[in-house]
This record gives C-alpha cells, structure tokens and sequence, in this order.
C-alpha cells in the first residue's frame, strides 16, 4: 500500500475517427487521463514481526492523495518517505534495506543530505548509508545556541561530520542520528520530537492543548519540508491544513497476534480504533502528583488485557501476564539525569521506587503525561562508564558506530566539574544546558511490533534487547519467563 512501491495506471485515450473522402464523419472523443484516488482502507492490516499493526484514521480512509503524501521539496521526499503505515507510521532497517536493493539507492529517502551517514555521500554506496540500513537513523544537524554553557569536542568522528559550522551564525553544529518518531497518536503527546525542539508552544494544560499542538504540528511540519526534502518554498496553507488534518487523526496499534489472535477479543480492548477513543488531557496520571484535577496516580496504566489473566490460551495469558509486570513489578530508579538530578521539583531523589508505569503513566498510551525528558543511558558508551546496572544494561544493546562527543564546563549539585561523554547530547543541543545532556522524552508505546529497532538511536534491535536493558539497567531482577511476558504485552501494544 505504499507509495513509494506503487506505480499508476494510467487511464486509457480513446480517438475514434470515421473517415469520407478525408473528412471526418464523426465526432472525436478524448478521454482524459486521470490518477486514480489510492487509499489505505481503515485499519488495514499490515504483517509484522509477531502479527498485524494497522491504523485507525478518523477520516474514514488514509487518502494518498493528500499532502502528506506530496512532494513539497526538491529532492522527492515527502511526508510518507519516513512514515509508513506498514511500518508502524515509522520506518524500519527491512523495509530501507528492500527499497535501497530495488531503486540501487536512489529512493528519495537516501537523499544524503540526512538519510547518508555524511552529507557528501555517493549515491547507492551501502557503506555510507549504514546507519539508515542497519538501524533506520536519520541525521539530525542541530546548531548550538549563543549561550551555551558547555564545550563540545568529538571523541570520534566516523563520518568526518561529527561538528562543524554554521556559516550564518558561527556556532557550532552537531550531526547526531535519530530514529523518525512515529507521526501517529499525536493528539496524545506532551512533546514534540525526541529532543522536545519542535514544542514551541507547551501541551500541558488542557484549555490550550488543542491550539498549541497545531502550532507545534505546523513548525515541525515547516522544518520537515524545509530540511528534510530540501523544501525553497514555504507550504500553501491548504497543504498545511491537509498534512495536520491527517495526521492528527491517525491512531495505531496492533491489532493481533500471531499466537494470541486478535487483541480486541474475549473482553481485551488493544487495536488502533479502541486507541482512538482513549479520554486523555495533558496531565492525566501523572506519577509525580501533577494531575490537574489532583487525582492520585494508579499504576495500573495499562488494562488492555485484564480480562485474559485467566484464560486458556497460553498466548493471550502470557500477554495479561505481562501487563501486570509492566504496571506492578517493582525496581528502584537510580541516577537518572531528569530524575534523580536536574529535576527539582522532585527534590532529586537519591532513588525512586518506581515500576515501569512510574515514566509511562499515560493511561493505555504509555507516554508521560506532562514533559519528562531523563537520561537512562542508551547514549553513554561502554567502557566509559561506571556502575554495575548501566554496565551490564549497555551490554545488552547492540550500540551503532556513531561520533563520540566530549562535553566539558558543566557542574554537578555538589559544584564539582564533571566531564560527559555520550553518543547524543539531547536536549542540550537545543538549550545548551549541562542540566540537559543526553536527556529524551518518554516516547508513546503503541504499535512498537511494527517499528523496531528502538531507542532514539536504535541501539536495541528487539523488544527483547529493551526488556534485558532495563532488567539489567534497574536490576529487577526479572525471571526468563516474565521477561517473555513482558516482551509479549509491549509486542501486544
């Protein structure tokens, strides 16, 4: 159902001409060609590593010929190069890989301009194009603010593009290497972009959520065409008004599974079209005890699969299982930066008694209600760090080579110098705080079996390698068989 593996029939011209004497006897008739409307019928399925995923559109029907799907650049890309409703409306390494093979590279979506390791990539090198192939990173390049309060070096700079400068400002710019967050259930987020930089305007009060996430949607959909398709002209406020439209009524899930069946059977309430009726304002369950409406926080965040605790189908029990794990099972969270330092509203803690609800508090979401950027350490590098629960954590991820980046001039609480070394300096390249070094948002949990690999740098191939992470990371000290049920419920989502 792609459009970028489709190809339009073109309609057919008829000339019927009757000849007398060479003069034409009867009328002519042209029929003109015309594009046939594509559709991705509501919650169509699309096959993925454990079942089906499918998305559930307000509009009735996901129309390609929106703007979304338009080019409004100049190197072919649109919206839907990187967001794919096969995909999870992400993109994965398979599909990058399948599409690299068929066009020899030359799919709009290797443009080296951010979809290469380096911005003079050869166009169809599989070398240079290892990150979007092997983890499904696009480069960020993100110039650092007059002000900022640290000095940034690279350790290592694979790709020769680690910093440099930009001409118009003079200020030092930064290639990092993310993964494309999904454009879907976005009327559910409490920031914008892994680093927050697109949320120009805060989602946490519900009298505004509805204006400022349109206004954060529109700037991130103006920078998208402006950097990523190498857009000169400013979209038409129709396109504009298309793109928002469809995206904000996007909602995807799984739908079944391969073993369990459908999610929405025997009483279980997964799928993309329950997803869409989820009650939700900025806030909601809020772990901290910021709800607006002082509501305590439940950490029985998930309920989707209640009603299969008991049931006969091993699959689908194993699923419940794991939901009662993600909501109950109990680990103490430990240096944290945006947790247990640099948030001051919470004291910083020396330890949080937490389960994974605590940062995923948004009820059948599994985002953070309120803004929460943390560093649990998927961009510290091994070998450079201490601690036996991130040391044994990084040990299980399968880590991408990427720049190394030495970060100095910043302060810990105690006003000692503490030097960071990370693969991504987050939210810092936008504030240019130390109190910002490495920290991400907790992303929305829904649809994950459709778009791995996972983290923001794609450092765990698997639900299983996110599982052993954090397992290993926060010692829950969690058993073969719950870590399957675990990794059962997030492929359920």
């Amino acid at each position: 159902m792609s459009t970028r593996s489709r190809f339009l029939a073109l309609a057919s011209l008829a000339l019927i001409i009757g000849c007398s004497n060479g003069a034409p006897t009867s009328t002519t008739t042209v029929t003109t060609p015309t594009a046939p409307v594509i559709t991705i019928p509501n919650l169509q399925p699309f096959a993925d590593t454990t079942g089906n995923v499918s998305t559930y559109t307000t509009a009735g029907v996901i129309d390609e010929s929106t703007s979304f799907f338009a080019s409004l650049g100049t190197n072919g890309r649109t919206c839907a190069t990187c967001h794919q409703a096969a995909q999870g409306m992400s993109m994965t390494p398979t599909a990058n890989t399948t599409l690299f093979n068929s066009t020899n590279g030359t799919d709009p979506l290797f443009s080296a301009n951010d979809g290469a390791n380096y911005p003079t990539a050869p166009t169809g090198d599989l070398a240079s194009h290892s990150l979007i192939l092997n983890n499904g990173l696009i480069r960020v390049a993100e110039t650092l603010p007059a002000g900022t309060q640290f000095t940034i070096t690279a350790l290592s700079d694979p790709y020769n593009c680690a910093i440099t400068t930009d001409p118009a400002t003079g200020r030092p710019t930064v290639s990092v290497y993310r993964r494309p967050l999904p454009s879907t259930s976005l009327i559910y987020l409490s920031n914008v972009m892994w680093d927050t930089r697109e949320t120009i305007q805060p989602l946490t009060t519900a009298s505004t959520f509805s204006n400022n996430l349109t206004a954060d949607l529109t700037q991130q959909l103006l920078d998208a065409v402006s950097i990523h398709a190498q857009g000169t002209a400013v979209p038409t406020s129709a396109e504009q008004s298309s793109i928002l439209a469809l995206e904000q009524g996007l909602f995807t899930a799984q739908a079944s599974d391969n073993a369990a069946g459908s999610l929405s059977a025997n009483g279980a309430t997964g799928g993309a079209a329950a997803l869409a009726g989820v009650n939700y304002y900025p806030g909601i369950n809020d772990a901290f005890g910021g709800d607006p409406q002082g509501k305590a926080f439940n950490q029985n965040v998930f309920t989707l699969f209640t009603a299969w605790n008991n049931s006969n189908n091993a699959a689908q029990a194993s699923i419940a299982h794991g939901q009662g794990i993600f909501n109950n099972a109990p680990f103490q969270i430990n240096n944290v930066s945006g947790l247990n330092t640099n948030n001051t509203a919470l004291g910083n803690p020396g330890a949080i008694q937490a389960t994974c609800s605590t940062c995923h508090d948004t009820p059948s979401i599994g985002n953070h209600s309120l803004p929460l950027v943390m560093d649990t350490g998927q961009s510290d590098i091994a070998g450079n760090v201490t601690g036996n629960g991130l040391v044994n954590g990084l040990a299980q991820l399968s880590q991408p080579t990427l720049p190394v980046f030495q970060i100095t001039g910043c302060k810990n609480a105690a006003n000692q110098a503490v030097t960071y070394i990370t693969s991504d300096p987050g939210k810092a390249l936008l504030t240019g705080l130390c109190s910002d070094v490495s920290r991400m948002k907790v992303p929305i949990l829904r649809g994950l079996a459709a778009r791995a690999p996972y983290f923001h740098n794609g450092s765990a191939t698997s639900l299983n390698q996110v599982v052993n992470f954090y397992n290993a990371r926060f010692g829950m000290g969690l058993n073969p068989q719950q870590k399957q049920d675990l990794v059962n419920f997030l492929s359920a989502l």
